[in-house]
């Protein structure tokens, strides 16, 4: 019987949990100490960022947008996040649903009414108070929730389920970064980005509670006016709901995220259809279809348009900001999509989180925002601008004021706005958990309430210190680094992607060589088959490893001393791998690793498998694993290079068969070096040939 790891024994990656926690808790001490100065400060921050690297923000979001289109559409847009056998773990409403309370939940019920009448009343171009100004409004709302955002959400969510699902790295930012960098994402520079990604969400989330609570104690004033609209209330709030989102974080991802964003969705969709059955329906329809030709028409001039020729700080409040706290927010929001996304091809990710979100909003905003501008503008409720201009928050409740069932739909709307809040903490405390533990999953639950409670502390220090500008300031200012490792991974992606199709063709050419070199040892065709059709378990494969794979290594690298050419073979246990590593002059070295690598066997295997079979194929670490789970678990020993994953199994090569798929790597290798610096001058071919035989001539029977 295996021991279980101590409920209490801690998962955190030390370099990188330690420095994000020095710098948020100086934050925290630092505006505790003088809320006003804090105040002061954060309000000049946020105009320098603003006004010097606005056009940073706009010109990083366009590039994340055309890259996550452009990736969808091409022949890449069939790869799977896993496995090529692999099905999408949740079915499209669960995820969606996930997708929804995790990603934007809160800022729609937000901004789905204010933004509109805030940009009616004074638009940043324009008569105030006008149609024009009414279309420019809608126009601009639909800009700043649709395809841009999700784009930012999307680059994150794929490219950490790529790696992760795909090549088997950990579920954290630093795996992104691998394709550029190899195995040094697991060195300082990986600590620091996902430091940075620790800090971006600390304060993205941050920023999200702040403008929840604030709308949740302006509905609780609205329904019982005794309830003053105070900081003291709002941190209050914080402290009661972030105690409910710490029970939802014991519960886990199934029985808590998951129960709870389908309640969310309901919820949310409930209040969207009562809105539009009881507002104006037919404008609704008419704006909704009007407006999203518009934004598609408009959308390039829309993207580049930073009000250069303007003197105005429009742009930094509004549109700068809410992309910056997007990106800010990427972390977490990527992470958590990456995590319920598994099984699902790139084309079906970036499909399901850009298209049908950014529907879902352009028709949220339309039934909220247009029923809003109809009230004013067909209705002569002029009041409901001074009442937004003066709370942003109230504004939802200022429209269920002026449509039936007004006191039963606004308690619906705070709590919902509730369970937004404890979702997103929630999530977001095990987003934060598994970036600080180096993308570990499987983390003792203490460490979940911490993170939960800190997003609670750090929401309540943001409001003591002045409110929306703190909370603003702290996302663009933790969005500015973390944008430029957005950048650094778009780049490792697309490198990635590219290797994808060379891994391709050489996984056909280790299929068909495979098969000829059994051929010529004489194998029998039972033996082939069951290679197969078996999957072996742990054991079996990590002996493998140990007594074939790596004697084969050091076999290769014998001979390769002997010809003066320097090399290293290495063996580690956490996880499971051997590597050869071959160094010439200056160039890049040449990798050849073999890795234990986990799959869960497919439903269509188990019916298959004999009992006997069955039972064996169950490893130690899939038996620990069974009170979280019912999956059965086979082994492979994978091949990577430096690239990554080459997607082939080599489990069941003679040494024979192993030293020949090194050398076919390793010519590979020497070719490239040939055709690119031309460095090498001897003939590459005959060189290969006489290692060759040599190795042969070496090689134990």
């Amino acid at each position: 019987m295996s021991v279980s790891k101590p409920a209490f024994a801690s998962t955190l990656l030390l370099p990188v949990f330690i420095p994000a926690i020095v710098v948020i808790l100086l934050f925290l001490i630092g505006t505790l100490s003088n809320p006003e100065l804090a105040g002061t400060f954060f309000a000049s921050i946020l105009a320098s960022i603003t006004q010097n690297f606005g056009w940073f923000y706009m010109l990083a979001v366009a590039m994340f947008l055309v890259f996550i289109v452009v990736i969808a559409l091409s022949p890449w847009g069939k790869i799977k996040l896993g496995p090529d056998h692999i099905e999408a773990e949740y079915t499209f409403l669960a995820w969606f649903a996930m997708l929804f309370s995790a990603g934007y939940g809160i800022a729609l019920l937000f901004f789905g009414v204010a933004e509109p009448v805030l940009h009616f009343a004074s638009p940043p171009n324009g008569a105030a108070e006008t149609v024009d100004a009414a279309k420019e409004a809608m126009q601009i709302a639909f800009f700043h929730w649709g395809f841009h955002i999700w784009a930012i959400y999307g680059l994150v969510g794929l490219s950490l389920a790529y790696f992760s699902f795909r090549h088997n790295l950990p579920l954290s930012m630093r795996s992104t970064l691998y394709p550029l960098i190899g195995d040094r994402i697991y060195g300082p520079i990986g600590h620091g980005v996902d430091t940075f990604a620790i800090l971006g969400t600390v304060f993205g989330l941050a920023t999200t509670l702040g403008l929840s609570v604030t709308q949740i104690n302006t509905g609780i004033h609205y329904l019982i006016p005794s309830v003053p609209i105070s900081t003291s209330v709002q941190i209050l709030a914080i402290i009661i709901i972030t105690g409910l989102a710490v029970i939802s974080v014991v519960a886990g991802m199934d029985k808590g995220i998951k129960r709870l964003s389908l309640i969310n969705i309901g919820l949310a969709v409930a209040l969207m259809l009562f809105v539009f059955m009881a507002g104006p329906s037919i404008f609704i329809l008419e704006t909704f279809l009007q407006n999203t030709g518009s934004y598609l028409s408009n959308i390039v001039e829309r993207t580049f348009n930073l009000q250069a020729y303007s003197s105005s700080d429009w742009i930094g409040n509004w549109t700068i900001f809410i992309f910056a706290w997007t990106i800010a927010w990427a972390p977490f929001v990527g992470l958590f999509i990456a995590k319920i996304s598994k099984g699902r091809t790139i084309r079906q990710f970036v499909l399901g989180v850009m298209l049908v979100p950014t529907l879902f909003t352009f028709l949220w905003f339309s039934v909220f925002g247009d029923t809003a501008l109809h009230l004013i503008m067909q209705e002569g409720y002029h009041g409901f601008i001074q009442a937004v201009q003066n709370n942003n928050a109230i504004a939802l409740f200022q429209l269920f004021e002026h449509l039936p069932l007004s006191g039963i739909m606004s308690t619906l709307a705070v709590i919902l706005i509730i369970t937004f809040f404890v979702t997103s903490a929630d999530s977001g405390a095990l987003v934060l958990d598994s970036l600080a533990s180096g993308g570990s999953s499987n983390t003792p639950i203490w460490q979940r309430v911490f993170w939960a409670s800190l997003l609670g502390a750090v929401a309540s220090v943001l409001l003591l210190a002045g409110g929306l500008k703190a909370l603003q300031t702290a996302s663009i200012v933790s969005a500015l680094p973390f944008a430029i490792i957005m950048i650094i991974a778009m780049i490792g992606m697309w490198r990635a992607l590219v290797l994808e199709t060379h891994r391709e063709m050489s996984l056909k050419n280790a299929v068909r060589n495979s098969g000829k070199v059994l051929e010529k040892e004489g194998t029998n065709w039972k033996d082939r088959l069951a290679k197969l059709v078996d999957y072996p378990d742990k054991e079996d494969v990590s002996s493998f490893i140990k007594d074939v794979v790596h004697k084969s290594m050091e076999t290769v690298q014998a001979e390769l001393k002997r010809r003066g050419w320097e090399s290293n073979v290495y063996m580690e246990n956490d996880p499971l791998r051997t590597r050869i590593e071959v160094i010439k002059s200056e160039q890049m070295a040449f990798i050849y690793e073999v890795r234990l690598s986990e799959f869960i066997i497919p439903g269509f295997a188990l019916s298959e498998l004999p009992m006997e079979t069955a039972s064996i194929s169950v490893s130690e670490k899939a038996t620990e694993a069974a009170a979280e789970d019912d999956h059965e678990y086979y082994y492979r020993a994978e091949v990577f290079l430096r690239g990554g994953s080459e997607a082939y199994d080599v489990y069941g090569y003679s040494r024979h068969n192993m030293i020949t798929d090194i050398l076919n790597h390793f010519e590979h290798y020497l070719h490239k070096l040939h055709h690119s610096a031309e460095l090498l001058p001897w003939d590459i071919e005959q060189h290969e040939k006489q290692l060759q035989s040599n190795l042969n001539l070496n090689e134990e029977p």
